[in-house]
């Protein structure tokens, strides 16, 4: 099911000063994010790089005490952001919504409990995230891009996704569904 009301999923706009050279953004400031309810320890950034538009990466979480919130920033191109609530005490559980995000979107946060994913509109599209906790390869876990029950609306042109084959064998929701706990 599809839904636009998390009230937990946040976009924040950078400051930014432009002027006829340019802009000048600061990308990160942690009291900026905390007056915005932000107050994570981020403890960890990663950059991710796809070349090819249709490029899909996720659905992704991580479980247990290794669990992550995540702020994302777009360098450089477009994506459809995708997040599925998981937590099963929330209105939302078991909705996912979207946002079409671009360099000058802001950065999107999601808190723990929640699956990710994106799908690049654009060739070279550069994603940086903020994360945290460390990643975890035991804890490292997943649903499948176009599982059925969730029946994403991926913004997709007529060809074929290009995916991992990781992701290509997440498994389904309804699978695990019973194994997860936030």
């Amino acid at each position: 099911m599809k839904s636009d009301s998390f009230a937990d999923i946040k976009i924040i706009k950078n400051k930014s000063f432009e002027d006829d050279r340019g802009y000048f953004s600061e990308i990160f400031n942690k009291d900026y994010f905390a007056s915005n309810g932000i107050n994570n320890n981020f403890i960890q950034d990663n950059i991710s790089f796809s070349k090819k538009r249709g490029t899909i990466r996720g659905l992704h979480f991580q479980k247990n005490d290794y669990a992550q919130s995540k702020l994302l920033k777009v360098i450089s191109g477009e994506i459809q952001d995708i997040f599925i609530d998981l937590r099963k005490n929330s209105p939302t559980y078991e909705s996912y919504g979207h946002e079409i995000l671009n360099s000058n979107s802001g950065w999107i946060y999601i808190p723990k409990g929640f699956a990710h994913g994106f799908c690049t509109l654009t060739d070279n599209v550069e994603v940086l995230y903020k994360v945290d906790n460390y990643y975890s390869k035991i804890h490292d876990a997943g649903i499948l891009w176009n599982d059925s029950f969730f029946e994403i609306n991926w913004s997709l042109s007529n060809s074929e996704p290009i995916i991992s084959n990781k992701d290509r064998n997440l498994p389904c929701w309804l699978d695990i569904r019973e194994s997860i706990e936030f």
